[in-house]
């Protein structure tokens, strides 16, 4: 006998959780079922090197999630169900080979006073910034939250033509076409604070000169110095043992270890699902799919020009997780005062930002990659033993297939044999930095593109945000035009994750705005 449910979903990533509680708060009745054995998708947490030491399996940051519509109205809820953050003040800084650092933190006068010591000029600037950014935040916000359909965007062009006039539209219609590099050589004198945001863009697939990336530099350094960042309370899946809880709360159902093998539908029409061990779930009003884009034709089996999009979809560079158990902190050349950073990144200009992008596109390892030096228990010392802490390393880029080592040291072209030496790379780059870090180390986690994918499917060669953003592929046409809401050609068959507009990240946008437009609400 199938069994029967209002909406179904393939995965139990945070955009699928959060639509179903919406679903669910709705009156429908929800299931969701997850290939893994823990849901989360990339927002999980775990022991990875010790016993007692907590480490965030990809990702960290949780201010999209804190900060989202979803949040305003489900957070409270969620607070019933066990949801606590660990706020930062000092969310983000770079080091630089030279001895010295920059970073934004909420204390607006330390942050300028940062900037000033490299340019009085910069410091000016990031003032008029920053004065302007409560004006300018609401549009920004805005686009990035708005629905991808073409009355919706016309309604937000009216709003905000009137708001700004021709001039100040256009003006803004410009940024968002810019490279960060040219944003930012427009703006600031230095390249060591052009390059403490520029390291943002990488974040989101936007190297230094890919068009349409001047935004998220300027947004985490307006929002850094504005909100700072905010970590999960022992972890970031503790975002997901919320939403389950609460979905469980409301009578949805969850299974974890249960593999879809296909999607059901016949005459155009979405039916249900078949799981590997044979059961069939049937689905009334919508099946919601989880999935990389191009995971869906084989799910459904068909063969249209829809799907066809779908198996061009790109993905960005993929990434390298290095989860370490250390006995203290780094000790940062630089100084001390970058230990109460939460994010330290390790990326001292644009150049060497645009070198190793192009290197990971064209599959090689990077002579010197970027590395995200993430130091969550500095803010949240719950995730170790007294004393001691965490380092969560994110590396990138790193090409989800090796055709080679830029550097010319690293012969393996599997990652089962190239991770431990391209690892060490990474780790020496950090020792320059924070010398006498490697002798701190207890136990350490190499997580290689190769299994990010495994783990996670979504994760294609390790792309941690399921897509590139750029252009081409992003607003109307993320993932594909026509259908930046998640609809597809098959009736009640929809699309969800970072993969669908808005993206990536833990903001649970385009899982709130399919659940808002199923039930009208």
């Amino acid at each position: 006998m199938s069994e029967s449910y209002d909406a179904v979903f393939i995965g139990a990533g945070h955009n699928s959780l959060a639509s179903a509680l919406h679903l669910a708060a709705s009156g429908w009745k929800v299931a969701v079922f997850e290939q893994a054995a823990v849901a989360g998708g990339a927002a999980k947490s775990g022991a990875y090197t010790l016993p007692g030491f907590q480490h965030d399996w990809a990702a960290m940051n949780l201010s999209l999630f804190a900060g989202s519509p979803f949040m305003k109205a489900y957070g409270a809820e969620l607070a019933q169900h066990g949801l606590e953050f660990a706020p930062v003040s000092n969310p983000f800084a770079s080091v630089f080979p030279d001895g010295t650092w920059c970073g934004v933190s909420t204390d607006a006068s330390a942050t300028r006073a940062r900037i000033a010591k490299l340019s009085q000029a910069d410091a000016t600037t990031w003032d008029k910034l920053c004065a302007r950014f409560p004006t300018e935040a609401p549009h920004l916000f805005g686009l990035l939250g708005a629905r991808m359909k073409l009355r919706a965007l016309a309604y937000f062009g009216f709003k905000t033509l009137r708001a700004k006039g021709l001039g100040g539209t256009l003006d803004m219609t410009r940024f968002l076409l810019q490279s960060p590099r040219q944003w930012l050589t427009q703006t600031f004198e230095s390249p060591k604070v052009q390059a403490m945001l520029g390291a943002w863009g990488m974040h989101l697939d936007f190297a230094p000169d890919v068009a349409g990336g001047a935004l998220f530099p300027y947004l985490e350094g307006m929002a850094g110095q504005a909100f700072g960042m905010v970590l999960g309370k022992g972890g970031s899946d503790i975002i997901i043992r919320a939403l389950t809880a609460a979905i469980n709360a409301r009578g949805g159902q969850i299974e974890t270890g249960q593999t879809v093998a296909r999607i059901l539908h016949s005459n155009g029409k979405a039916t249900g699902l078949l799981l590997a061990d044979g059961r069939e779930i049937t689905a009334r009003r919508a099946v919601i799919a989880n999935v990389a884009p191009r995971a869906l034709p084989r799910l459904t089996g068909t063969t249209s020009d829809f799907d066809a999009k779908l198996a061009a979809f790109a993905h960005a560079p993929g990434t390298m997780m290095v989860h370490l158990a250390l006995s203290d902190l780094p000790d940062w050349k630089a100084g001390n005062d970058l230990k109460s950073f939460a994010y330290v990144h390790i990326a001292p200009s644009l150049d060497q930002m645009a070198r190793t992008y192009q290197q990971a596109q064209a599959g090689l390892l990077p002579d010197e990659p970027i590395l995200v030096v993430g130091q969550p228990t500095t803010v949240d010392p719950s995730r170790a033993p007294a004393g001691q802490h965490t380092l969560w390393l994110q590396i990138r880029m790193a090409p989800g297939v090796i055709n080679g080592d830029a550097k010319g040291e690293i012969a393996a072209k599997d990652w089962a044999e190239a991770a431990e030496p391209f690892a060490q790379r990474a780790l020496d780059i950090l020792e320059a930095y924070a010398p006498g870090t490697q002798a701190k180390i207890l136990a350490k986690r190499i997580v290689p593109p190769t299994e990010l994918e495994s783990d996670n499917p979504n994760l294609v060669g390790g792309d941690q945000i399921c897509g590139s953003h750029h252009l081409a592929q992003n607003f109307l046409f993320r993932p594909v035009r026509g259908y930046a809401d998640g609809s597809t050609p098959v009736q009640n068959l929809h699309l969800t994750g970072a993969a669908v507009w808005p993206g990536a990240g833990l903001g649970a946008g385009s899982g709130y705005l399919l659940a808002q437009k199923l039930t009208g609400k």
